[in-house]
């Protein structure tokens, strides 16, 4: 995963838009290696991220900046009082490389006007963000490199900036086409080593695609024409600027309008799904293990099942055994008789040469029995052992969209009182009960939205009026969502609210056209031992939809 120079050239345009000409109105600094710039222009406001963290070294526009420290770090102070009102004048990226310098028209500590700089190199460990003056001298940096540190170059106040040493490839936009074409095919490390050696900017994603067969004509055109796209697996993947196809039906493709809308919401689901994951790693592998061992629990059942199968054989081996009694001696391998249930056909019957024909008979009964009793027992266990799988994937689920400690408390909870594991109670600490998150729909339906499967009941069976509409997801795990309607119809525009945001509390979140199921909560039934959080209808409608964190968000009551 790397953000290519190919795909910092097409940000870089799509970022000057609306940045050149925009006036910066704040300066925060989140954390050690990121800076919020938050510009003001004639279209409005926007926010500016820019990181120079060795995992997520990026730049774009962002809808959630992280959360501001107490006390503001010495950098964001220099910046603040260099640029805070400065004009951006224009963005440079020097040939594909990965380095984006933001120029300033401001003012110096005399109020005189000058120029400034900020360097954003995004280089995987090695990034950085450098602030430099008119002369293109060094103010500072985020991370400053001595000798100790780099014998190519120094990053320190007062040195003059030196641009990263430059790579010897061929730019796809400015080349000859055969030109690149002859120094792949001339190279003996294959297309992929070839293409990463030849062309500028290109990330491994890019040149996996050139190795699967794409064309370096059909590359031109991409790079000419690109569309925003993300990877999605489990979690975000990888991104790059053209459509992939070399994942197959094995990873989610999807794409934005922006490539500000895809950094903001790949990086902003990958730290989320690390921090939570960091937060519950310890439960998230208990509860997986105990999904997989149900999961194998059933499989082994239903083997066993299918070993039953064949009973009837041993019912009707016992009655030609005792058909035939009277011609039958103890001591043979094997009977050879006429099966009257098919047709008189001549069947051999193993036998046990110990036992005499009575009691050969009396053995295959006794199997038949056996199997008999078997079989129905294992329905049952089959069908519980399916039921706990199906848990195990709503409480993974919620547990995947927890963001808060105490959401993955309740879940604990959930778990300790089903008595799959054991959690150690507070008495003198009460936890405070957790609300359903709130939403409201554009035509102004309040919609109540559960954490867990235990809130997801209390929903639907307890606070839920009978004329209340239910939505959720269509055979996957998800959230209970009720929509209160007084009493009155429930608009089509409230129903595909209800949907998207049902779509997204889902596991089917990353998917497109969700088909989410809604009904009246009075044809909501709940079996009798069921699971919590299991709920059965037969009474319903659906609705197709496409959840984003965009939408989602902008129905949110606060």
């Amino acid at each position: 995963m790397a953000l290519d120079g190919i795909f910092l050239y097409h940000l870089k345009n799509e970022i000057s838009e609306f940045a050149v000409d925009s006036r910066v109105d704040k300066i925060h600094q989140p954390s050690r290696d990121e800076i919020v710039l938050t510009l003001r222009s004639r279209q409005g406001s926007r926010r500016l991220l820019i990181s120079c963290n060795a995992d997520s070294a990026r730049m774009h526009f962002t809808d959630f900046p992280p959360e501001n420290p107490a006390k503001p770090p010495m950098f964001c102070l220099l910046l603040r009082k260099r640029l805070t009102g400065a004009w951006i004048t224009g963005i440079e990226q020097e040939d594909l490389e990965r380095v984006i310098k933001i120029n300033f028209s401001g003012t110096d500590e005399l109020g005189d006007k000058t120029s400034y700089c900020l360097v954003a190199e995004i280089m995987g460990k090695y990034s950085n963000i450098i602030f430099l003056d008119s002369s293109g001298k060094i103010i500072d940096s985020v991370k400053r490199v001595d000798e100790s540190k780099s014998h190519i170059r120094s990053v320190l106040p007062g040195v003059s900036y030196v641009s990263p040493p430059k790579q010897d490839k061929l730019n796809i936009f400015t080349c000859d086409i055969q030109e690149i074409k002859d120094k792949i095919s001339s190279s003996n490390k294959g297309i992929y080593k070839a293409s990463m050696n030849t062309i500028k900017g290109v990330s491994p994603i890019i040149c996996r695609e050139l190795e699967n067969g794409l064309t370096i004509d059909e590359f031109r055109q991409n790079a000419l024409n690109p569309m925003p796209t993300a990877v999605i697996t489990d979690t975000p993947k990888d991104f790059a600027f053209m459509d992939i196809k070399q994942y197959g039906s094995l990873a989610t493709i999807k794409h934005y309008e922006s490539f500000s809308q895809l950094l903001d919401f790949f990086y902003y689901e990958r730290v989320r799904l690390m921090r939570i994951k960091a937060r519950s790693a310890d439960l998230f592998k208990k509860v997986t293990t105990l999904q997989e061992r149900a999961v194998r629990k059933a499989a082994a059942r239903v083997k066993e099942l299918e070993d039953c199968r064949d009973k009837e054989t041993y019912r009707i081996f016992g009655d030609l055994i005792n058909a035939n009694h009277y011609r039958l001696e103890k001591g043979a391998p094997f009977y050879d008789l006429e099966n009257f249930y098919d047709g008189n056909k001549t069947v051999r019957i193993p036998a046990d040469v110990t036992l005499t024909p009575s009691q050969n008979a009396q053995k295959y009964y006794k199997e038949y029995r056996k199997k008999q009793v078997a079989e129905n027992k294992l329905s049952d266990f089959i069908s519980y052992a399916n039921a706990e799988a199906r848990y195990f994937e709503t409480v993974l689920d919620a547990l995947s969209r927890a963001e808060t400690d105490s959401e993955i408390t309740e879940i604990k909870n959930e778990l300790s009182q089903q008595g799959y594991i054991k959690v150690h109670q507070d008495k003198k600490r009460a936890a405070k009960a957790l609300k359903p998150m709130r939403f409201r729909t554009r035509d102004g339906f309040t919609v109540l939205v559960g954490r867990n499967n235990i809130m997801n009941d209390k929903l639907t069976l307890k606070t839920a009026k009978n004329y209340d509409t239910w939505f959720h997801v269509q055979d996957a795990a998800g959230s209970h969502v009720i929509c209160e309607t007084s009493g009155v119809e429930i608009t089509d525009e409230a129903i595909h609210d209800c949907a998207v945001i049902a779509a997204y509390y889902s596991k089917a979140r990353e998917s497109s056209n969700v088909a989410v199921d809604y009904t009246l909560i009075k044809n909501i039934k709940k079996p009798n031992g069921a699971k919590p959080g299991y709920v059965i209808y037969d009474t319903y409608k659906t609705e197709f939809a496409t959840p984003t964190l965009e939408e989602t968000e902008s129905l949110k009551d606060e």
